[in-house]
């Protein structure tokens, strides 16, 4: 990003996602001097004597629970950079304002604050501004309005600036990385990273370096639109976005203009991110072959909680059956299934080696062909996610500069969230015969996670596409879709005409978060590709010759 040839004035990088916090918790909790990402200070070590040479500013995240921390590491190596960094996201000394109520005392605690500390430290001339939690967004967010002058009035620009932020907050991912339609990807190179040009009004062009792998277009830059987000009114602590005001447009090769983007104001509380320590968990996977697979995973699950003295003594046990096999298999890996066996509890002996080494006490008196996935390990301990509130007068935003002068961001004007935006009319979906073909021939998907809840995406590349799927994709029928761990969830799905989308929000799929899930896809990932690979009836006219 910074020797390519497209120039560039601030260089971005966003580091905290909801598991990184607790992960950074752990490391703080061992050493009070850690809680940042460490790599971005190897990062600046190789980069940030160019980017002063350039003039090219530089804004991230990654100060995680100890942004001061990361200013001071910065800062020693000795480049003359002049540092500033935002904080008052940490939460963990003043609990009693969260909605809803904490209990206990979690590892981490953060809000999400917005960009204007961000841009008032680029105005009053920071090189590099790191900081704590604030949105993915507001790393792009914070350098508009500085760079423009905008004012927290300016609702419709910095709405534009999210969107601009929430594209290109994952790297490649805007640039082909995840990309549902491989054919499109000519270029199968490791994706170039992408560049927002962010212009007065607050529309963009999204672009990456000349020369890089991957693809930018409208199809890139709508999956990742449409990657962990719920209904089209996008809550941010700086301005309410309006997904459903976005247009997309392909302005040339690798290059897709954003405009039309609706902002309001932001509402009356910021979020926030709660992780506890949920305790210790361990799981085996015992690997069943070949005929009477569901019989000999009964008697193995039967036979190890007998050993283990009942499955009451823990505190959570998860058992899945995950069937890969088929009949008279043409090899001896697609002839096998596996049980997975997940065990948590507080006390980390009973779920430690005690659990694991008790699966091996099968392998002579339990089912034929009886063999696991790993060898026998220890305990781990995991995480509980919640998401929660505050108000924004129980958050102090405070940017310090360069020269150690503390200030305190002013809230912007707030308001509540207003009604849901009539929904625009779909073209007539066609009419005729159909065929049964899965659901990716004409639909892509990018699925994610939100705490306990999964998102995917679905969006297609016609007009007549998007009126048959409008019609076809309403939540009783992603459940079926999606399969028994979604039959009994609330489900909700939302139309994003101007995208040609729908999302989809799965509720509680993901349990208490990433950290403490037991998917085997725990953050929901391969959600979207597997709604795609689901077999329906789709209008012939829609499948070409």
């Amino acid at each position: 990003m910074v020797d390519g040839p497209e120039p560039i004035d601030v260089l971005c990088g966003d580091y905290l996602a909801e598991l990184t916090m607790l992960i950074l918790a752990k490391a703080q909790a061992k050493d009070p001097a850690a809680g940042y990402a460490k790599t971005f200070v190897t990062q600046m070590r190789d980069v940030l004597g160019t980017c002063l040479a350039k003039g090219i500013k530089v804004v991230a995240n990654a100060g995680g629970l100890n942004p001061s921390g990361l200013a001071a590491a910065l800062d020693e190596l000795g480049t003359g950079a002049r540092i500033a960094f935002v904080e008052g996201d940490d939460l963990r000394g003043s609990l009693g304002d969260i909605v809803p109520a904490v209990e206990g005392k979690p590892v981490s605690a953060n809000a999400y604050l917005g960009g204007w500390g961000i841009a008032e430290a680029l105005a009053e001339g920071a090189d590099v501004v790191v900081t704590g939690r604030v949105t993915d967004a507001s790393l792009v967010v914070g350098p508009a309005a500085w760079w423009h002058g905008w004012t927290p009035a300016d609702l419709d620009a910095l709405a534009g600036a999210v969107v601009a932020g929430h594209v290109i907050e994952c790297g490649p991912q805007a640039c082909g990385g995840n990309y549902s339609f491989l054919a499109e990807i000519t270029d199968r190179r490791y994706p170039g990273f992408p560049i927002a040009e962010v212009a007065a009004d607050g529309s963009s062009v999204i672009t990456k370096q000349p020369g890089t792998g991957g693809l930018v277009s409208t199809g890139t830059v709508t999956a990742q639109l449409l990657y962990e987000i719920a209904g089209p009114a996008y809550l941010g602590p700086d301005c309410t976005t309006h997904f459903d005001s976005i247009a997309l447009a392909q302005e040339g090769p690798d290059r897709v203009a954003i405009s039309g983007v609706r902002g309001s104001a932001p509402p009356p509380t910021l979020k926030v991110a709660l992780n506890d320590a949920g305790g210790y968990r361990n799981s085996m996977t015992l690997v069943l072959t070949g005929l009477d697979i569901e019989e000999k995973a009964a008697w193995a699950e039967e036979e190890l909680f007998a050993i283990l003295g009942g499955r009451s003594r823990f505190a959570d046990v998860d058992v899945r059956l995950l069937r890969f096999d088929r009949p008279d298999a043409p090899s001896n890996d697609q002839a096998t299934a596996h049980l997975r066996i997940t065990v948590k509890d507080p006390d980390p002996r009973l779920v430690g080696r005690a659990f694991s080494n008790a699966t091996m006490e099968l392998a002579l008196g339990g089912y034929a062909g009886f063999h696991t996935t790993t060898p026998p390990g220890a305990e781990s301990a995991y995480g509980v996610y919640r998401p929660a509130a505050v108000p924004r007068s129980a958050v102090t935003h405070t940017v310090v500069l360069p020269d150690g002068t503390r200030r305190t961001v002013a809230d912007p004007q707030v308001g509540e969230q207003p009604p849901a935006r009539p929904e625009v009319a779909a073209p007539v979906a066609p009419e005729g015969p159909s065929e049964r073909v899965p659901l990716g021939r004409i639909c892509g998907a990018r699925s994610g996670d939100k705490g306990g809840n999964a998102n995917v995406g679905v969006w297609t590349r016609t007009d007549a596409e998007y009126a048959w799927l409008r019609g076809f994709l309403t939540a009783d029928t992603a459940r079926e879709l999606l399969g028994p761990e979604a039959a009994e969830l609330p489900i909700e799905v939302f139309a994003l005409p101007n995208l040609r989308a729908v999302n989809v929000v799965v509720h509680g799929i993901l349990g208490e978060g990433v950290a403490s899930s037991v998917r085997p896809d725990p953050q929901a990932k391969g959600l979207g590709e597997y709604l795609r690979s689901r077999v329906v009836d789709v209008p012939a006219a829609l499948l070409g010759p």
